[in-house]
């Protein structure tokens, strides 16, 4: 019996003679998965030895790569199991998918306009307005890292230009920092089918912090920026744009308190303290993450994750690129509070914009700590 099959060959069975199982963790199904799959750990596979065995029709296993779905798949096999593994997993099925599927486009952004555009359209435009990120002149590199988020922000981008509000520039640009060639195939792809001018840049940031023993996530963020910035400079933009939402500033504000012992949050925007003339801005800031994995899902749309060399197997990571980070506490945090309270989301985010300085026993301003009794 073989051990693999292709998306291609997979693509010619209808969807009913065969089981598709997924083996991947929560974290990694949570970016998209292949329509009609069921996700089992390989620690169940057990469970379903028998219905698999009486069934009579072929289990097809897939992981991220294709890579980690081999041995289980061995194992099945011997236990009796007609199986597959998917031959590159997940990353090179969504590659198969998105240059067979041309009309997604113009769905996308109809869903823009139309049903998602009090979710999505409505609050983009209310972030530029209330943070007064976008002025007539700018020139904005919309900073396309591969994921759900970065590629919606590039579609919104494109549906306010098309407004003609007032004058400004777009460049959509994508830093390579050393994705594997089916991840960067994902995104290109996804770049034509989308409509997105991408311009492409390489860098060696991933093979530098793999060296990192400590941190390598938090390293690989501060350089990613300091590349966008020159890369962004050099193409004439006095911006950036990236894609954090809502739910990223949330969490950055519990995690700030929790782990780090101090009140801050994640800015909808920054002046560059090393490129002089530079902003960066954050026009998803008020954008649910939920309604973009809507977007997402509802057009059958597939997008990298984190994709670093951490994360390019099927290990237990969290969608920042964390192996059982602090993120990930935080998130699973929220969720739970907010079963008792359905606005504690909302609380936590209106939290740094009702600062009551009498109450603040210390504060920090332009890095100087002053204490309340300078004034009491």
């Amino acid at each position: 019996m073989k051990l693999e099959i292709t998306p291609e060959e997979m693509s010619t069975m209808r969807l009913s003679s065969y089981i598709l199982v997924d083996m991947r963790n929560k974290s990694a199904t949570d970016y998209g998965t292949i329509p009609g799959a069921v996700c089992i750990q390989v620690s169940e596979f057990e469970d379903h030895m028998a219905e698999w065995k009486g069934i009579g029709i072929p289990v097809i296993v897939y992981c991220m790569t294709g890579e980690q779905s081999v041995e289980p798949v061995k194992k099945l096999q011997s236990e009796g199991v007609e199986a597959y593994s998917l031959k590159g997993g997940y990353s090179s099925w969504v590659v198969f998918d998105i240059k067979h599927c041309e009309s997604k486009k113009k769905q996308a952004e109809e869903s823009i306009r139309k049903t998602y555009h009090k979710r999505l359209f409505s609050k983009f435009a209310k972030a530029l307005n209330t943070y007064d990120l976008l002025q007539p002149g700018d020139h904005v590199a919309v900073c396309v890292s591969g994921g759900k988020d970065s590629f919606l922000m590039a579609k919104l981008f494109q549906e306010i230009k098309r407004h003609h509000k007032f004058d400004f520039d777009l460049t959509f640009m994508c830093m390579n920092p050393g994705y594997n060639d089916t991840n960067l195939a994902v995104i290109k792809e996804n770049a034509r089918l989308l409509d997105v001018p991408l311009t492409i840049f390489d860098s060696d940031i991933f093979d530098i912090v793999d060296t990192v023993p400590k941190n390598p996530c938090y390293l690989c963020a501060r350089m990613r920026r300091g590349h966008l910035y020159s890369k962004a400079k050099e193409l004439g933009c006095n911006k950036i744009a990236l894609g954090h939402h809502y739910d990223d500033v949330i969490e950055t504000i519990l995690m700030g308190m929790l782990y780090g012992g101090q009140v801050q949050t994640m800015m909808p925007k920054l002046h560059s303290t090393n490129f002089e003339g530079m902003e960066l801005i954050r026009p998803l800031y008020l954008i649910r993450e939920d309604d973009i994995k809507l977007w997402r899902d509802t057009n059958g749309l597939h997008f990298i994750q984190c994709a670093c060399h951490f994360t390019d197997t099927c290990s237990s990571i969290d969608p920042e690129g964390h192996t059982n980070s602090k993120r990930m506490e935080i998130k699973q945090l929220i969720r739970e509070l907010k079963k008792v309270n359905p606005n504690v989301e909302k609380n936590i985010f209106k939290s740094v914009e009702n600062v009551n300085l009498s109450t603040i026993i210390a504060y920090k301003k332009d890095g100087v700590k002053h204490f309340f009794t300078e004034d009491y």
